[in-house]
């Protein structure tokens, strides 16, 4: 996609390649060549959503606050933007366990997906949030997210995050009728069936404990790990996240660590993505089955230093402290 988009570029590159171009750099984590594209396309006056959230990226993984609300700011009002930025703000703020902050800005990124005659944007950002919830273990919260997200409007996008928020809670009945109805409903969608129906399966497999059945219910994943299908939003990079979870279940040490430090090598791909954080504490934990105690404290700091300011009762923060004092 780089080396498509430079060749446009050496002709004359539209606004939104600039945009794709600094997307794809940041993506391979060559953030000075995004930099630097973001500046030209500044020269020519070219201000717009992508490129906004292009510098909301490099701002993320430079840890630079200031510029990430400057971005947040600028979208405030802009229809069908305000809504986006929110939502990449509430990613923001659950990478650091920052829970309620990230509810609030979920909430109100729904409210003003609305506002904008975008219902089943509203809901996606519910089910997003309803994900996150899932991901650090309040299973309450995922349900009721799932069922306020799905009461706003029920789209083919909606139900995919929420069969995958139920399946990362234990709800497994509700989580299969979803996914069966998806499956006869988009049976030639390619990028369901190569991403997000291995991973609702495997998660639906991982809560009935068959770690087993989830390694192969994601092998049609395997080639896409690193991508970012639809619905848009963020780079969740589930597949490699639920097949190390499997590994971990199966007290596979090395593989399981294998899939998670994707994440460390991948920073711009899955950006601030809440797995990116909850990826240092797996790692961890497949270092400690794998009886490499340094390298497991090593990542367990790792993940409790990102997580040093987060709200102090969210169930997979407890587990961690209690793991790491185990391990001193």
């Amino acid at each position: 996609a780089i080396a498509e988009t430079e060749a446009a570029k050496r002709l004359e590159l539209t606004r939104g390649g600039y945009g794709n171009l600094a997307s794809f750099y940041i993506n391979v984590n060559r953030l000075k060549d995004a930099r630097q594209t973001i500046e030209e396309a500044q020269q020519k006056n070219f201000d717009f959503f992508a490129l906004r959230s292009d510098l909301y990226s490099l701002a993320f993984l430079s840890g630079d606050t200031a510029e990430m609300e400057r971005d947040v700011a600028w979208a405030a009002g802009r229809p069908n933007e305000e809504d986006q930025m929110l939502n990449t703000h509430a990613d923001t703020q659950a990478y650091y366990g920052h829970l309620e902050k990230a509810r609030d800005l979920a909430r109100r990124a729904s409210d003003s997906a609305v506002r904008s005659d975008a219902k089943e944007t509203g809901a996606q950002w519910l089910a997003y949030q309803a994900l996150r919830e899932a991901e650090l273990g309040n299973v309450a919260a995922a349900r009721q997210g799932v069922a306020r997200a799905l009461a706003l409007a029920p789209g083919r996008d909606v139900k995919v995050l929420s069969a995958l928020a139920l399946a990362r809670s234990g709800e497994t009945a509700q989580s299969r009728n979803i996914l069966e109805t998806l499956q006869k409903s988009e049976p030639t969608n390619t990028y369901l069936k190569v991403y997000w129906f291995p991973v609702i399966e495997a998660s639906i497999a991982m809560a009935q404990q068959a770690p087993d059945q989830a390694i192969v219910r994601l092998e049609p994943s395997l080639p896409y790990d690193l991508g970012s299908p639809p619905p848009q939003g963020v780079t969740t990079m589930h597949p490699p996240y639920i097949r190390g979870l499997a590994y971990l279940a199966e007290k596979n040490g090395p593989a399981a660590a294998a899939e998670f430090q994707k994440f460390v090598d991948h920073p711009g791909v899955v950006l601030n993505f809440l797995l990116g954080s909850l990826a240092r504490l797996q790692l961890g934990r497949a270092y400690a089955i794998s009886g490499d105690t340094a390298k497991a404290k090593a990542a367990y700091n790792d993940f409790l230093t990102l997580w040093k300011d987060a709200d102090p009762d969210i169930p997979i923060l407890k587990e961690a402290k209690a793991e790491y004092a185990k391990l001193q």
